[in-house]
């Protein structure tokens, strides 16, 4: 018997070629995913663990970042550079507007940029760490929005802009951002469910400090400044 053969002279769909990534795109997309990693672990993730995630070898990730601190400084322009809004600081300048709508209206745009996990997570592994993106985010935070708030209030009160902010004024600022702040730390990174939503903790947050802020002022005017008491330097947000 003569043996047959079955042969398939069906054609092979032509392949796809893959397209190319362009650089900026690749760039962007290697920044994505190192907000991700760096948010789930830490920085104490090596650009290894972020090739492979990425599913590129540690050369091609060495061509767009040559080091892992250029890594962090690309996460903290896209967390942080980028997210920050230079009309904050003139909406807190704005004297037409009341001083309690003008900062409430403030911390209801910043929590809304903030409170998010990627945000919160990566602030708070970078100060575990002793990462840069802390220390430069915070003296931003003084520089540009709690010295102007503290200013803002003084003249609110009735009482003079011009002189020099006090440390301890400058304190009393951090409180009110730190209460703020560790709302979004308890619900976004701690998973608590929150019994009072986020617009009522601002309202009752702000009425509380204003309603005793006036005469905490005034006594720390009327006090002498400590001896060697130093505010810092100052930096800005800067995408270098």
């Amino acid at each position: 018997m003569a043996l047959t053969h079955d042969i398939d002279t069906t054609e092979a769909p032509p392949k796809q070629r893959r397209s190319r990534i362009k650089p900026e795109e690749r760039h962007r997309e290697f920044v994505r995913k190192a907000v991700s990693l760096f948010s789930e672990v830490g920085f104490g993730a090596g650009t290894r663990e972020l090739a492979q995630r990425l599913g590129v070898t540690q050369p091609l990730l060495y061509r767009y970042f040559p080091s892992k601190d250029d890594l962090i400084a690309a996460v903290y322009r896209e967390i942080y550079v980028n997210r920050w809004k230079p009309e904050w600081r003139e909406g807190l300048l704005d004297e037409a507007v009341p001083i309690r709508q003008r900062i409430l209206s403030f911390y209801d745009d910043y929590t809304r940029t903030i409170f998010t996990p990627e945000w919160l997570r990566i602030y708070l592994f970078s100060g575990l760490r002793g990462v840069d993106i802390t220390r430069l985010y915070t003296t931003t935070v003084e520089t540009e929005i709690l010295k102007p708030i503290a200013r803002a209030t003084r003249k609110a009160f009735g009482r003079p802009d011009s002189d020099p902010l006090r440390p301890e004024e400058v304190e009393l600022f951090w409180t009110l951002q730190g209460g703020i702040f560790y709302y979004g730390v308890r619900q976004i990174v701690y998973g608590l469910e929150m019994q009072v939503d986020r617009e009522t903790m601002l309202r009752n947050a702000i009425d509380t400090f204003l309603d005793g802020v006036s005469s905490v002022m005034e006594r720390i005017a009327s006090e002498q400044p400590a001896g060697g008491a130093s505010a810092g330097g100052e930096f800005r947000i800067s995408d270098n």
